[in-house]
């Protein structure tokens, strides 16, 4: 009788540990979308923003930029 409550007693350590190990493996995965959406498609409305239209240059001098800073600068004024 003892050795019948040995031999479950091992069955049952067994299935345990082997448990504990398989259920502690390592650090679970992030979940995440299968997929992602495209920027264009984010959302079903229209955009209301406008075209900004071409670049153009401000202060191409840099020497006059620079001089016009210092004489802000000078006046104090914030």
């Amino acid at each position: 009788m003892t050795k019948t409550f040995r031999v479950k007693g091992f069955v049952l350590l067994s299935v345990l540990a082997a448990a504990g190990v398989t259920g502690c493996a390592g650090a679970p995965k992030e979940k995440t979308a299968p997929c992602k959406r495209p920027a264009n498609l984010t959302s079903y409305a229209e955009d209301p923003r406008q075209e900004c239209g071409p670049m153009s240059s401000v202060n191409g001098n840099p020497s006059e930029a620079l001089a016009a800073i210092d004489a802000f600068a000078a006046s104090g004024e914030q």
